[in-house]
């Protein structure tokens, strides 16, 4: 009896993760059969617009900081080379630092001004609000119309704001500019090619999909630029979320603004070198996502779109849930083959959901890697071999976090590390894409 009770409640476990999986795997499939659709059909990016240069607007550019010495002073540098009137380029760097991060940057932006450019340290008592609050704090100092954001670790090409701010000043319910980001250190291990694959995946195939079905997508921190009418129209920063960048994307296509996305040129960064890095830096995403869920799902089944336009946009903040999903459900898989004495009665639907993850990270991920020239086809398969079993991981270590912050536990931001690097050349796009 107890035996029969435990295989009933495995099975109820697995058919409703499986089913659960297979919703999430079908939203990534509508992605990339929209992306071959506007393949066909030839769509592009948004035309780059050339704005005569007395008509350049004021540009705040925010890059939040915390104990990251060698890559902030490298990033003051590298914005400061920027391809903008000196008189209307504000650069202000968010410091929080409790390291020698402050000493250092104040040495380096010193050195700048000195040469003409506009560079605030900001410096707060506290770190509350985590990122969100350093931003919202920075907001309070100047009232620039255009608000560019980096993080620390990344360095955007001199033509980067060009190509950019021009797009919000001339669509005026536009309410931010997108870039691609890469990643300068992806070659660097198999877990770095790993993410490189995935993230490469992220910009080329979904953010630029969403994009032009006019599908919400989100604002992805760094590599972007905000009209900040959008920003206050929208509220402005909120730190209830470790994901303050998706929290204001939401609120802004709520309020009736809508992104832009531009592939060229990339912001290349850094990912995670090491695993438990990447592992918390995930977690953070996760649980971030879990919080906006939670907060924003009924205004956005409510939202007056069409219900295309509704579904891509749940689909989107809670496809993190695939983690503890995925745990539970291989668990429950496990207890029930065991008590079974036997995979076969699971076997037809684990097929199913083995082919549509074939489907899913191959079209995220062939795509973007023959485009972007990252490699032969032989490395391709090794990295993209890697993929399932580093979610699968994820999917146990962030799957129980990820549960805690569906029943309302907080968690703290912290902070990927970063290490200073050579500067990459950013990868182009070949035409054929």
């Amino acid at each position: 009896m107890i035996i029969a009770l435990l295989q009933f409640l495995a099975d109820c476990v697995c058919l409703t993760a499986a089913l659960i999986l297979i919703l999430i795997g079908a939203g990534f499939i509508a992605i990339i059969a929209r992306f071959l659709f506007d393949q066909l059909r030839g769509v592009k990016d948004p035309e780059a617009i050339a704005l005569p240069e007395d008509e350049l607007p004021h540009v705040l550019l925010q890059i939040p900081v915390f104990n990251e010495p060698a890559v902030t002073e490298q990033a003051l540098r590298c914005v400061a080379q920027l391809d903008w009137p000196r008189d209307r380029l504000h650069i202000q760097l968010l410091d929080d630092s409790t390291d020698e991060t402050p000493e250092r940057a104040e040495a380096v932006a010193r050195e700048l001004r000195a040469q003409g450019a506009d560079i605030l340290h900001v410096r707060r008592e506290d770190r509350s609000g985590f990122k969100a609050g350093a931003c919202a704090a920075g907001l309070a100092l100047f009232d620039a119309p255009y608000v560019a954001m980096l993080d620390a670790d990344f360095r955007p090409p001199a033509n980067w704001l060009k190509r950019t701010v021009p797009l919000l000043v001339k669509d005026e319910r536009a309410g931010f500019v997108q870039s691609r980001c890469e990643f300068a250190n992806f070659r660097k291990n198999w877990l770095t090619r790993a993410q490189g694959l995935v993230q490469d995946g992220h910009f080329l195939i979904e953010q630029r999909t969403r994009a032009r079905a006019g599908w919400l997508f989100q604002f992805n921190g760094t590599g972007g630029i905000w009209r900040r009418e959008t920003i206050e129209a929208s509220g402005g920063w909120s730190d209830y979320s470790l994901c303050e960048d998706l929290d204001l994307t939401v609120r802004a296509a709520l309020g009736g603004w809508h992104g832009v996305f531009v592939t060229e040129p990339p912001i290349p960064g850094q990912v995670p070198e090491e695993l438990r890095d990447f592992r918390r830096q995930q977690r953070r995403w996760s649980n971030g996502f879990v919080q906006v869920a939670q907060k924003t799902l009924l205004p956005l089944w409510r939202a007056p779109w069409t219900l295309t336009q509704r579904i891509a946009a749940i689909v989107l903040i809670v496809h993190q849930i695939f983690f503890p999903t995925a745990a539970l459900g291989l668990i429950a898989l496990m207890l029930g083959a065991l008590l079974r004495g036997s995979l076969t009665p699971y076997l037809p639907v684990l097929k199913f959901i083995g082919i549509e993850t074939a489907i899913v990270v191959l079209g995220f991920t062939l795509p973007p890697y023959l485009a972007l020239k990252r490699g032969s086809f032989v490395d391709y398969v090794k990295t993209m071999l890697s993929v399932p079993p580093l979610m699968i991981y994820l999917a146990f270590s962030n799957g129980a976090k990820i549960l805690q912050t569906m029943r309302g536990r907080k968690s703290t931001f912290k902070r990927t590390p970063k290490i200073e690097t050579a500067p990459a050349a950013p990868t182009q796009v070949r035409e054929a894409e």
